[in-house]
């Protein structure tokens, strides 16, 4: 571990007030929420706390493609000290769905995230992207770095091709009759659906999120309907997490780190999609970054370690908020 990695375990004690928030169920209701003209539709979003306050706000950004705002109640305990902007990606969560492949591409997906930005009248802010979303906002701190007062990049899709490498040296930690099925599922004559999917689902509770959802969590997303957009995540990436044949299968953002001109933090669990290994070396690409680790989490940190997960956040948002 060097001098830019920090290891965050759950209940940072310099942040217990944050962290303890995070851990009780937090207020999920928005105090406001809007559809907001986009390239291709409207989306939805919601706001907790003032956007008129000092400190900038964080927007956060979902992954999938596909996923919803539904994956972020957890860092709600951060509007306590800024505004947070949550929103649904054009044709997921409770954003318009025209349904338009020809809208399923990055440069747009980029120019939605400044749309909101101009219509909520927000002149800099934090932005943070998680996994696909992580893409989407590595390519926004490339073309608007203006606006950033920092970018956190949390388990993110910065390369299909080392997405790929780390779930093949992940895939390996499974056991191995796990890793006999998901090659067969893989082959010419693939076994029944049932073990398919119990294989999947063994790789999904190693390293996509090691605990269910809160009950609250889960009566919110059920409430508004909030699933993945299957098609959209069919079409970008493939049929499941370590598997890319869809439109991102050849991505490479790689090149883009070293043009990073703002604060950035990337943010893992130790058993994230995106390993320790890969995530150093993203850090070393990015000039002045630093990397956090969450201990006992995987790709869903802000899941798996509400506590920490709010605490580490809370602490990087402050150091970053001067100009």
């Amino acid at each position: 571990m060097d001098r830019r990695t920090t290891l965050a375990m759950a209940g940072a004690a310099l942040l217990a007030p944050a962290a303890a928030l995070a851990e009780a169920a937090p207020n999920i209701q928005p105090d406001r929420e809007m559809l907001v003209p986009v390239p291709g539709g409207r989306v939805y979003v919601r706001i907790n706390g003032d956007l008129a306050a000092p400190k900038p706000p964080v927007v956060m950004i979902h992954g999938g493609p596909g996923g919803s705002h539904g994956s972020f109640l957890p860092a709600l305990p951060l509007a306590a000290d800024r505004a947070v902007i949550l929103y649904d990606q054009l044709d997921c969560g409770l954003s318009e769905k025209p349904g338009a492949p020809a809208n399923w591409h990055i440069p747009r997906f980029v120019d939605e995230l400044d749309a909101i930005r101009v219509a909520l009248g927000v002149s800099r802010w934090h932005v943070l992207g998680h996994s696909w979303g992580g893409t989407i906002a590595l390519e926004y701190a490339a073309r608007h770095p203006r606006e950033l007062a920092s970018l956190i990049l949390q388990g993110p899709l910065i390369s299909t091709r080392a997405w790929m490498d780390d779930a093949a040296v992940l895939r390996a930690k499974l056991p191995s009759d796990m890793q006999a099925a998901l090659d067969a599922c893989e082959g010419p004559t693939p076994p029944a659906k049932a073990e398919c999917d119990a294989a999947v689902d063994a790789f999904y509770a190693r390293f996509w999120r090691l605990r269910p959802l809160p009950a609250w969590a889960t009566a919110y997303e059920q409430k508004h309907g909030l699933k993945l957009a299957v098609n959209i995540y069919n079409a970008m990436w493939g049929p499941n997490e370590f598997r890319a044949t869809g439109s991102l299968a050849n991505y490479d953002g790689e090149p883009l780190l070293k043009r990073i001109a703002a604060p950035t933090l990337f943010l893992i669990g130790d058993s994230d999609e995106v390993t320790p290994e890969t995530a150093r070396r993203f850090t070393s690409e990015t000039p002045g970054a630093r990397l956090a680790i969450l201990g006992d989490a995987a790709h869903r940190a802000q899941s798996d370690q509400p506590g920490a997960y709010v605490a580490t956040l809370a602490e990087w948002l402050a150091k970053q908020d001067q100009p």
